[in-house]
């Protein structure tokens, strides 16, 4: 469809969204494929058409190989339901709600919802602490993440782990030929993950994230230090308000290498961890799976979710992440590495989505792969059905069917 001018809006196509389990706060695409959303003039607007009339939703286009619209099923959206909208090219933007902010510094690329913060990723290095090996020294990764009530549920650096920093996930027992290479255990100086650049920011009505490429740095290569992996991690807020942060974190892997890399099974690596703040200890931290399995039983087992959750200073006075492993990810439901109790003297907290932790994974050579996840920050509490319907919005895209 070819646009030059119009004096009112123009319809161009109505959708239906069947909705086909419950759901929460769920983001939703439909393809722009076939419909003109690239011209100068005029805007796409979104409307969900109600018994009350058409009513306006914020939508966001993401362009790429192929174009999609994005927009939100705030709230609760039930089983067996559906629900009708339809877009239309008009002289204005539609208005929309409030953006999460995307800031930018020398150190850190910020979101916030109406300057309240979510997350900060560190693309400067981080110094080693003065009194460790200089080889702890790293940037990439995620810290402070907060709570919508201003709890930091982060740490990086701790004395007992110096190589933990926030939320990351650097591949550990890889084999490169007959060569061994950590990129977990700093101080081993076999290997790192480093920052290397943006590729892209977004900001919209929608979500706001940005993609960033990271490298896995092999030190005992032959001559000059090699790329043994290129990450293009994907980060996006989701603007559903200020109760809860819905964020994705997409990592999508790449060796350059002649012969690829191994990734040996083993306990940590890879996917998403978290190195809990250190107010967690065993008493007041709690763990919950989609399996009913806690703190006591859960390391080592799979799971489609997961509740991690400890006391905070917030009103609600406790705080929490709940992690969403989607099933498209390797080895899905996802085997998680969780520190037991008694695996720290204080007990203190650190979780992981590890899709090697039983199976070893051959990336061969010029091979993309991705990892998704998903993190729901809350405060106070989030019950096991709460948490089935917002891996229900994450799972899967609802039936669109155009009229």
């Amino acid at each position: 469809m070819l646009f030059t001018g119009f004096a009112s809006a123009q319809e161009l196509a109505k959708f239906n969204v069947q909705i086909k389990e419950d759901r929460i706060d769920s983001p939703v695409s439909v393809s722009l494929d076939g419909i003109n959303y690239n011209i100068d003039k005029g805007k796409i607007v979104l409307y969900e058409i109600t018994p009350t009339g058409e009513k306006p939703i914020s939508s966001q286009v993401e362009t790429g190989h192929s174009a999609r619209l994005w927009f939100l099923l705030e709230g609760l959206s039930k089983k067996d339901t559906k629900r009708q909208f339809v877009l239309k090219l008009e002289e204005k933007e539609g208005e929309g709600n409030s953006k999460v902010s995307l800031l930018k510094d020398r150190k850190d690329i910020n979101l916030l919802v109406n300057d309240k913060p979510i997350l900060s990723y560190r693309h400067a290095i981080t110094p080693a602490p003065d009194e460790a090996d200089p080889l702890y020294k790293r940037s990439g990764y995620i810290h402070p993440l907060t709570s919508p009530g201003g709890e930091v549920l982060t740490c990086i650096q701790p004395e007992d782990h110096y190589h933990h920093y926030g939320i990351w996930g650097p591949w550990t027992k890889t084999k490169i030929d007959d060569r061994e290479v950590d990129f977990w255990n700093l101080v081993a100086g076999q290997g790192t993950v480093k920052f290397a650049g943006f590729l892209s920011e977004a900001e919209g009505a929608v979500y706001s994230g940005f993609k960033a490429l990271q490298q896995h740095i092999d030190f005992g290569a032959k001559g000059e230090d090699q790329i043994a992996i290129n990450e293009i991690l994907d980060v996006r807020a989701w603007n559903v308000g200020e109760k809860v942060w819905v964020v994705d974190y997409t990592t999508s892997i790449n060796s350059p290498l002649e012969n690829g890399i191994m990734l040996n099974a083993y306990r940590y690596g890879g996917g998403i961890g978290f190195r809990a703040t250190k107010k967690w200890e065993k008493d007041n931290c709690t763990v919950l799976t989609s399996d009913e399995k806690t703190r006591l039983d859960a390391d080592g087992s799979f799971a489609r979710w997961c509740i991690v959750e400890g006391e905070s200073d917030t009103d609600e006075g406790r705080s929490g992440i709940l992690f969403l492993s989607h099933p498209s990810n390797r080895m899905h439901p996802e085997p998680m590495r969780i520190w037991p109790e008694n695996a720290h003297p204080l007990g203190y907290m650190y979780f992981e989505f590890v899709p090697i932790r039983h199976e070893d994974w051959k990336l061969e050579p010029k091979q993309d792969y991705t990892l998704k996840y998903r993190m729901v920050v809350f405060d106070g509490k989030i019950e096991p059905e709460e948490a089935e319907m917002y891996w229900n919005s994450f799972a899967s895209n609802p039936v669109v069917v155009f009229e």
